[in-house]
């Protein structure tokens, strides 16, 4: 069965001031953002693999770009945050599990290829980088069995930072999906792990990509360093 991959590029990324959907800013080397997801995808499933965007903001700019892709839209973008997102693209997605992925992280395309190992086993997992724990970013903790206990921008003592590259196995799904449904309409998706985690017993694992580049394009000072790399 292919891989069922999502793509959440539903907000309006307004800190980063472009006319467009975030994911379409342009890298040094020509691509989109976007793009350079779509090639890491490849890369590491093959052309097989299914891949659905949630839309929202200017939606239409992401469509003609991608028309091979599948769309997911959610109205209500200016409104929510990414935990309704993937809920739609949940709800909406085929039996089994599903890779997704904030529309607005360049990344090595190494990283795809080692969570393609988890995928393979249908182990939850959320990729993160121990290397840096900064205040504004969201951050894990563990359990004693090495397995995420708290996932959010206000952990304390926190052992790295989620870089936006997760995966729900096919019988966790269904709890992830309840969860999202119950949080607030402005909480990111985290906080629906984070519950499933502590109510429904979800074991996802932390998958250290702390030697490969992952960088979230908030601001231009971030385009910048993710130029570095690509």
């Amino acid at each position: 069965m292919s891989t069922q991959i999502v793509i959440l590029a539903a907000g309006m990324g307004s800190r980063l001031g472009r006319s467009l959907p975030k994911p379409l800013t342009e890298l040094s080397d020509g691509r989109s953002i976007m793009q350079q997801q779509f090639d890491n995808i490849r890369h590491a499933f093959g052309t097989s693999a299914q891949v659905t965007i949630v839309v929202g903001y200017k939606s239409e700019h992401i469509i003609e770009a991608f028309p091979h892709a599948s769309f997911v839209h959610n109205e209500q973008y200016d409104q929510t945050n990414t935990s309704k997102s993937l809920m739609r693209a949940l709800r909406q997605s085929g039996p089994g599990g599903v890779l997704w992925m904030n529309g607005d992280v360049v990344f090595d395309p190494e990283a795809l290829s080692r969570a393609a190992k988890s995928v393979a086993r249908d182990q939850s997992f959320v990729s993160v980088n121990t290397e840096k724990v900064s205040d504004e970013e969201v951050k894990y903790t563990t359990n004693a069995e090495g397995y995420i206990r708290e996932l959010s921008k206000t952990v304390k003592g926190g052992l790295g930072e989620a870089v936006g590259i997760n995966y729900v196995a096919r019988g966790d799904k269904a709890a992830l999906i309840r969860q999202l449904a119950r949080v607030d309409n402005q909480d990111y998706f985290e906080r629906g792990i984070e519950l499933a985690i502590d109510q429904d017993k979800l074991r996802f694992e932390p998958i250290d990509i702390s030697d490969l580049y992952a960088v979230e394009i908030d601001f231009a000072e971030d385009l910048e360093r993710a130029n570095l790399f690509v």
